[in-house]
């Protein structure tokens, strides 16, 4: 169980940082959006540091997550930007394939958090 959990965990933590990395080089093609996802992005685009902003933590969340002394604070670091991923999936993408692996990323996380949730105590005591 511990080398699934870790292989899960390195996948987890390698897909973010290429997510992360690709906000800044643009190396990966893109579906053409629709025009609510257009709109969306053009007001991305004039918060001009959002984009770098996820990028860093996407980046520093997968590196986190990969390492087990530090996958605690990685999961907590991610969850927000996960959880950004989600809604935008299920709400404006609705793809099968974008749901399905945001589905299976966020349970990823959900259960690292979990797992971890005695290192979370002090957080919330």
């Amino acid at each position: 169980m511990k080398i699934v959990k870790f292989i899960l965990c390195l996948l987890f933590g390698l897909m973010f940082i290429n997510a992360g990395l690709n906000k800044f080089f643009n190396y990966m093609p893109m579906e053409k959006p629709t025009p609510e996802q257009m709109k969306l992005f053009a007001a991305f685009g004039e918060i001009s540091w959002l984009m770098p902003l996820v990028g860093i933590v996407e980046i520093i969340g997968g590196l986190l997550f990969i390492f087990p002394k530090t996958r605690a604070l990685g999961a907590i670091v991610i969850l927000p930007v996960m959880i950004g991923i989600v809604t935008h999936v299920f709400t404006m993408d609705k793809s099968p394939m974008g749901m399905s692996i945001a589905g299976i990323m966020f349970l990823i996380n959900i259960w690292i958090l979990i797992d971890n949730r005695e290192k979370y105590k002090h957080l919330v005591s």
